[in-house]
């Protein structure tokens, strides 16, 4: 069945829900939570629908380019995915912010990130993906940026935005190159048929905006400072939007990866590289939230080193179970910091035992998160890394690295939360902000759905599921891991995690790789020195230069222009002037002599012709 309208319904819910809601604003902020809930259980239920029926529709946009829509395989979990996470965070969120905030913003804003995700993920030409793509980045701009009267915050989303923005030029890139190489229609299926050299820009254009989309090195710093933003928006981008927005499309253009052939190693090993470093980072940040947003630069590196190594079927398991891991642990996160002020792991001590509700359901994302059977994102790791050991047992062995580094990180986290209350706890509490000290009454369906979904979605991976679920991916045949592969990754990470947890305090970094480390290994500084610091010094001295040269340039034109108008007017008053003044003057002078003779008498006539006739026998004579 082709419900076409049910293709253009799916994200016009949830972006016409958010336009509404954020203009009207503090105008509806009674009703703004109740709203925007009920708009992600419609687009929920939208999802459901458009999963099971798969429609398509398309609508005339530029000559011979179409505004396309498809729900295909991958499409299709994806939008549960979307819909699933955007109605738990609202739903939690619906008792984070006061009546003193702008509740129709952020709800609408929240909307409108989750509609334009919809539009991406279900986009089936270049154009309509961009918009979807662009739209994500301004609302990502205007919520991480939400509390914008505090200027760090500001500075957090600007950072934030120009480096996706700078990254997202590369579709821009790809699109002309598209055109130019025979895919004028821009459909995402016939970009692989591009001619060369065409098909190589427009694989790099494809891998770029991916790569910093989804904050993969060296990009990886901007989700560091998207953790300024309100909890719920680092749960929902960080889950299942845009942070795995640039995965995603990978995932999708496989197919032009395998083409250019040198699409597919590249991605590979930048996935393998940020799964590995960005866990080490994660292992030495000592703020809960930004532990989590490292560890999702690490997770969703497998799932660019599964597009890397054409594992689609475990790309899409790995973005599915890490979206409920990874919403929970910011949900959980946020929960904490609405109670007690601050983030910070070392005050957090206690804090599962203080908030039994919150700290159990973190412990399971924690474990989920870690890879301890039999959660999710065990099986899902291990069908990424079939797939790589099956392209390069190098990428498998960067990539079974990453994968014990993850329980370290996990089990710190968990570490933490369920040590004893000290009892001096309340001098590292509203460090941040004033803490309720209390949770949300809102908090506690969410946390438990999520959880119940991480640590289950893993029998998506098994066998009888996961031959149906590759064929309906069009991802049938790909390689899955063996029993020896489940078992090593099992004992590695309960291995690790023991380790971690009954080891010496869990921070087992040296001093200066510490420091090295817990600062995201100074990429936003790097970045800075080296690309914003040379654009403004170049911006500058290009003003100078436009200043000091082109403005005197064109001054000095303009003023010889002046010059020479006056001298030409000068001339034209003393000269030409004077000229045909002159020859007026002999004119009229000539004509007196002329009518001189004219006097109107015989006799003078026939003198002046005697006169005449003596002059011309004269001249007879002496020319002769």
């Amino acid at each position: 069945m082709n419900a076409a309208w049910l293709a253009w319904l799916l994200p016009a819910v949830p972006l016409a829900a958010g336009a509404g809601l954020a203009v009207a604003g503090m105008r509806v902020n009674r009703t703004a939570p109740v709203a925007a809930a009920l708009a992600a259980a419609v687009t929920l239920g939208l999802a459901c629908a458009a999963a099971a029926l798969r429609p398509s529709a398309s609508a005339p946009l530029f000559t011979g380019i179409a505004a396309a829509v498809r729900v295909d395989g991958l499409s299709a979990v994806m939008v549960v995915t979307v819909a699933v996470v955007t109605l738990a965070v609202l739903v939690f969120a619906a008792r984070e912010f006061g009546p003193a905030e702008n509740r129709g913003r952020f709800f609408g804003l929240m909307l409108l990130f989750a509609g334009a995700m919809l539009v991406t993920v279900t986009a089936a030409t270049l154009p309509l993906l961009l918009m979807g793509w662009e739209a994500m980045g301004a609302v990502s701009y205007a919520l991480i940026g939400y509390w914008w009267r505090q200027p760090w915050r500001v500075t957090a989303a600007n950072v934030a935005f120009l480096t996706t923005r700078a990254a997202d030029l590369g579709l821009y890139v790809a699109a002309g190159a598209a055109v130019a190489g025979g895919a004028g229609t821009l459909a995402l299926a016939g970009l692989p048929y591009a001619a060369q050299p065409w098909l190589t820009v427009i694989t790099v254009g494809v891998v770029l905006a991916a790569l910093g989309k989804s904050a993969q090195l060296p990009f990886s710093f901007w989700l560091s400072r998207a953790m300024q933003g309100p909890s719920p928006v680092s749960a929902l981008l960080h889950s299942a939007t845009m942070a795995a927005a640039g995965a995603y499309l990978l995932l999708r253009l496989n197919p032009l990866l395998t083409v250019s052939g040198w699409g597919q190693p590249v991605t590979a090993w930048a996935g393998a590289a940020t799964a590995l470093v960005l866990g080490l980072v994660a292992v030495a940040q000592a703020d809960l939230k930004q532990l989590l947003a490292a560890s999702t630069c690490s997770q969703v590196g497998f799932m660019v080193l599964a597009a890397g190594t054409g594992g689609v079927r475990g790309g899409v398991l790995q973005l599915v179970a890490h979206a409920a891991t990874k919403s929970l642990l910011f949900l959980a996160a946020g929960a904490w910091l609405t109670a007690l002020g601050t983030k910070q792991l070392p005050a957090l001590r206690g804090a599962a035992r203080r908030y039994r509700l919150a700290g159990v359901t973190f412990t399971i994302g924690a474990a989920v998160l870690a890879g301890l059977p039999p959660g999710s994102l065990w099986v899902a790791k291990d069908e990424v890394l079939a797939a790589a050991l099956h392209a390069s047992p190098a990428l498998y062995a960067m990539g079974l690295a990453a994968a014990v580094v993850t329980p370290v990180y996990s089990a710190k986290a968990a570490w933490y939360v369920w040590q004893p209350v000290p009892p001096d706890a309340a001098a590292g509490y509203d460090t941040e902000q004033r803490g309720t000290r209390r949770l949300t009454r809102l908090a506690g369906p969410p946390l438990c759905v999520l959880a119940f979904l991480a640590a289950s979605l893993g029998v998506l991976a098994l066998p009888a599921v996961a031959g149906p679920l590759g064929r309906a991916l069009g991802a049938a045949g790909e390689p899955s891991p063996a029993w020896w592969q489940l078992a090593v990754t099992a004992m590695a990470a309960l291995l690790a995690s023991a380790v971690t947890w009954w080891g010496a305090r869990p921070v087992p970094v040296p001093g200066l790789a510490r420091g090295w480390l817990a600062g995201w290994l100074h990429l936003e500084r790097a970045a800075r020195v080296l690309v914003a610091d040379p654009a403004v010094w170049l911006a500058r001295a290009l003003a100078a230069f436009d200043d000091r040269v082109l403005d005197r340039a064109v001054t000095g034109i303009a003023s010889g222009t002046v010059g020479l108008a006056r001298a030409a007017a000068d001339a034209d008053d003393h000269g030409v002037d004077r000229v045909v003044a002159g020859a007026a003057a002999a004119a009229r002078s000539a004509g007196r002599l002329a009518r001189r003779p004219e006097t109107g008498r015989l006799h003078t006539y026939y003198a002046q012709a005697a006169v005449l006739l003596a002059v011309l026998a004269l001249i007879f004579v002496l020319v002769r």
